[in-house]
């Protein structure tokens, strides 16, 4: 993870914090896990669906899953995941709470 942050130029001390989840944990308590033959058809097993989090002192607030039935993973439509998408969200939460 240290290295895709380097790779990506996020300051290690920064607001961005890259996290990673090799025992696939937090995919299955999400429900994020990719299930979809598909890729297991292929050996991909485990992958998680292309989804981003909004969460504040541990409760999520916001949940985007990029998946259609055409691509369960989500990598031909990421644009629900992105940062644009997810900064929109945020504000619109923050703008909510006022």
């Amino acid at each position: 993870m240290n290295a895709w942050a380097e790779d990506q130029m996020i300051d290690p001390n920064g607001m961005i914090q890259f996290m990673g989840d090799p025992e696939g944990a937090l995919t299955r308590t999400l429900e994020m896990e990719l299930n979809h033959p598909g890729p297991h058809s292929v050996g991909i097993i485990g992958r998680c669906k292309r989804f981003a989090v909004y969460a504040v002192n541990g409760e999520v607030k916001y949940v985007a899953v990029s998946e259609r039935e055409d691509d369960p993973a989500g990598d031909d439509y990421p644009e629900d995941t992105l940062a644009e998408a997810l900064l929109d969200a945020i504000l619109k939460h923050k703008n909510d709470e006022l």
